[in-house]
């Protein structure tokens, strides 16, 4: 279908202060858009991408930009915006530091979540976005949309929370931490080329990888062939899984841009001089969704329907899935029954009584 898709790059050419200390000279930010903005210009679902994937949302979530899904580009404007540090046409390591001439690597600044959000906020000013139906995010994601609901809570009529947490638990901290051995243990990490440390990510990517689907996904999907002749295998396929994903992400992405996304992951905690995350999300004034997956080992649903009680005007779904963190890309018609229900009767509902 045509989904009137558009891929822009919006360009800030002032300095960027970051929250961490220090500044980008100028940024750059890459993003796609799906369909019309309306002559009201309040018909706009601003999606908020995870670790690795980019700001084209029709490629990376299947069956979510399609007409009569919840990213309907027929009836919403849909926004999807590369992340600062990624390597995606956003300003991240790979982007030339105009004080050397040369990419950043290794160099690049430290950044936070509230970085993140900061130039999405300059993207939303630029596109004159200043009433935005729902804010979506799933996984890293979510941390941004959470995150911009606190800082500018006028701005949304609705918030989705998918698979997501509002602070980096040490659990989640010490995921990231054993990918990033896996990267340093490369002895070609720091070397100021972009195909650096390719091993290590391939590593860290099948380390990461079993967190997302967790044992019963495995089981599920990457069970060995039965054998006639009853010989020991040659090969297993989960092995040829985990070494088939790490060779996919070298192609597409790189070990810098992969550092920074997980240190700025481990920043992210919503109560940061805010008073506590129950304070918080008490700023939140918009009707809220927040969606746990069963077998989700990263963000278990427990800690999301906890969180979930301190936004005034929640509501708690949960999926039943056996692909663990994953699910939120694959159980794509239950997201859509329960994202739409939710648009249809509590946006439209609390909107009403406005």
């Amino acid at each position: 279908m045509d989904n009137n898709a558009r891929v822009s790059t919006f360009h800030y050419p002032h300095p960027f202060p970051l929250e961490r200390g220090g500044e980008l000279p100028s940024l750059s930010i890459t993003y796609h858009t799906y369909g019309k903005l309306n002559p009201e210009r309040n018909n706009c679902i601003w999606v908020c991408h995870a670790l690795t994937a980019n700001s084209d949302a029709a490629d990376w979530w299947p069956n979510t930009v399609v007409a009569d899904g919840f990213l309907d580009p027929n009836r919403y404007f849909i926004v999807c915006a590369n992340i600062l540090g990624s390597c995606y046409g956003s300003t991240g390591p790979l982007s030339i530091n105009p004080a050397t001439g040369e990419p950043w690597y290794d160099s690049f600044p430290k950044m936070t979540i509230r970085d993140i959000v900061n130039a999405h906020i300059l993207l939303a000013d630029h596109l004159q976005l200043s009433s935005i139906f729902s804010l979506i995010g799933s996984s890293v994601g979510g941390f941004q949309a959470v995150e911009w609901a606190i800082m500018q809570p006028e701005r949304f009529r609705s918030l989705v929370l998918i698979a997501t947490s509002v602070y980096a638990s040490p659990w989640a901290i010490a995921i990231d931490e054993t990918q990033r051995m896996a990267i340093f243990a490369d002895k070609s990490f720091g070397e100021k080329r972009p195909d650096a440390a390719q091993a290590g990510l391939a590593a860290a990517r099948a380390i990461g990888l079993l967190t997302y689907r967790g044992e019963r996904g495995y089981n599920i999907t990457q069970q060995d062939n039965p054998s006639d002749d009853n010989k020991v295998p040659d090969y297993h396929r989960a092995c040829s899984y985990q070494r088939h994903q790490g060779d996919k992400l070298i192609k597409r992405f790189d070990a810098y841009s992969y550092v920074t996304i997980l240190d700025t992951f481990d920043t992210h905690n919503i109560g940061r001089g805010r008073g506590g995350i129950k304070a918080a999300l008490a700023m939140i004034n918009c009707p809220t969704l927040c969606v746990g997956i069963t077998t989700d080992m990263i963000f278990p649903p427990d800690e999301i329907k906890e969180f979930s009680l301190s936004i005034p005007h929640a509501y708690y779904k949960e999926i039943s899935s056996q692909f663990g963190h994953d699910g939120f890309l694959v159980e794509n018609d239950l997201l859509n029954s329960i994202i739409k229900d939710f648009f249809s009767t509590a946006v439209k509902t609390e909107n009403k009584k406005s």
